[in-house]
């Protein structure tokens, strides 16, 4: 148990300000969960593709327990990873689980919502939620019942949100209030935050990304303008989408800023040069490549994106 603790904090907790008080081992799988405020816990995803040996376990999910609920925020890329995470929620407490919170669309962050669709549960996102997870239904399920293979894919379904929010609304969980904002297009155009008022621990989905590079699929420039916002009254304790559990604003959004500022600053200087999208997409953000995981897998789709954007500013 230490040495899981130590290997946590060695990997990019800020321990001073964010202490870890509890590790829950799932025994079925040697997964576990970190108790990173009073209440909060975060499981951390694998910085990888989806692949059967990892069962989609790529990305941040985590739950809130309240005196009378329990709010689960992303369930993880696969069922087996929404289940894995049921097992941890039934380690930590016996009250039920109430709502299902998704970040937004992406499939390693609602691929695990089938473990938790019992008579009960609300699921809640994003007005634009459900209007994304319909456009992109075939292609998601498609994809990834290859990439994922069948006994991992087994029991996956697109669950769409009953509970919906444009502007912010609260949740309560008895005697615990969690407040959800829809965001302008950045990450995505349905991308939600979930703030824990009690701690003031903020889960900010795929808006933070940390370690792994980050992935365009809304607009570089309402992405940049909400980290913007953000930092004028950044919260006590973020939750990235994928990265350590838990983190202070500045050490989750500094190298992101940093790294779509880069990609947004070499495109414009591209277009402006009358380069092609292909040129872009070997030089720009090129000075970034050593400190993102992943950066081959995902950069070049990050620099189409900003070009497709920029190009008609």
């Amino acid at each position: 148990m230490e040495l899981d603790r130590r290997a946590c904090l060695q990997a990019g907790l800020a321990a001073a300000a964010l202490p870890v008080l509890r590790v829950i081992p799932v025994q079925a799988t040697g997964t576990f969960v970190h108790e990173i405020a009073p209440g909060v816990f975060v499981h951390r995803g694998q910085h990888a593709v989806f692949s059967p040996e990892n069962a989609g376990d790529i990305s941040n999910p985590g739950f809130i327990v309240g005196s009378d609920a329990v709010a689960v925020i992303d369930t993880g890329g696969s069922p087996v990873v929404g289940r894995n995470l049921k097992q941890a929620i039934e380690a930590v407490t016996s009250r039920p689980v109430r709502y299902v919170i998704n970040t937004h669309m992406h499939p390693d962050h609602v691929f695990g919502n089938a473990a938790f669709a019992t008579d009960g549960v609300v699921f809640a996102g994003h007005h634009k939620l459900e209007r994304g997870l319909t456009a992109r239904a075939d292609r998601y399920l498609a994809i990834n019942s290859v990439l994922l293979g069948p006994r991992v894919f087994e029991g996956t379904k697109i669950i769409a949100p009953s509970l919906n929010f444009d502007g912010t609304g609260t949740l309560d969980l008895g005697s615990r209030k969690l407040e959800l904002t829809a965001h302008p297009t950045a990450h995505t155009d349905n991308d939600l935050s979930v703030k824990d008022t009690t701690t003031g621990t903020v889960f900010m989905g795929d808006l933070l990304f940390v370690e792994h590079i980050p992935t365009i699929d809304g607009s570089i420039k309402g992405w940049l303008a909400l980290l913007d916002r953000v930092a004028q009254d950044p919260p006590v304790r973020v939750v990235p989408g994928h990265g350590p559990p838990a983190l202070t604003w500045a050490d989750a959004a500094t190298p992101l800023h940093r790294y779509l500022s880069t990609v947004a600053t070499d495109v414009r200087a591209l277009i402006k040069q009358g380069k092609t999208l292909s040129e872009a997409t070997e030089t720009a953000g090129q000075s970034e490549k050593d400190a993102w995981v992943l950066f081959e897998e995902y950069h070049k789709r990050n620099v189409t994106a900003a070009f497709a954007e920029l190009e008609w500013e």
